[in-house]
């Protein structure tokens, strides 16, 4: 009897006290409604069944709402994060992109004359962009006077990784005079 008690004092601790204090009530109620039976054998094994049956039962939904409650939490992360959209082009002498335009040699050119290279520009970029050139530090300034560049690019869209194939074209005016030989840098500008 004594080890039987000693393990219904552990369980008893165990069991948070409005569970202990809900079962003494059933308990009492029970040996209450038990006094009406012939057997006090009878009388403890309905009682503690009934007893064990109802723990069971609290002690099942306790548990329950401590899995719900632990299901039922939410946390909220706020976010914020600017996107790096790169711009940029690259400029080659060939449509295998393997030969890198960095400067174009006009060569000796006669008045009255044009010339043409043709050149592929490639958006290297991860957003689509337009393309503009302009023409900058002309020497001697001039030379701008006289001499023309244009291209036939026509404002089509150059999507990620893909290219366009232009024509420069210079054009040396007739009347040129002072200049003997010439330099300028072409700017390409890719917009997106």
């Amino acid at each position: 009897m004594k080890n039987n008690r000693g393990k219904q004092n552990v369980v008893n601790q165990a069991l948070p006290s409005k569970i202990r204090t809900l079962l003494k009530k059933v308990s009492y109620y029970l040996n209450k409604r038990a006094g009406t039976s012939n057997s006090d054998l009878t009388k403890r094994k309905f009682v503690k069944a009934t007893i064990a049956v109802v723990a069971l039962i609290l002690l099942s939904g306790f548990m329950l709402a401590q899995v719900m409650s632990a299901i039922q939490i939410s946390r909220t992360i706020s976010n914020v994060g600017t996107l790096k959209l790169s711009v940029d082009i690259g400029v080659y002498w060939d449509a295998s992109f393997t030969n890198r335009t960095t400067a174009i040699n006009w060569g000796t050119l006669d008045p009255g004359t044009t010339k043409s290279f043709s050149i592929y520009i490639r958006n290297e970029g991860n957003s689509a962009l337009t393309l503009s050139m302009s023409t900058s530090n002309w020497s001697p300034s001039t030379a701008s006077n006289y001499i023309t560049l244009n291209w036939n690019y026509n404002g089509q869209t150059v999507n990620p990784n893909g290219y366009v194939g232009v024509t420069f074209t210079l054009t040396v005016s007739n009347s040129i005079a002072g200049v003997s030989s010439f330099s300028f840098d072409i700017s390409l500008v890719g917009s997106g």
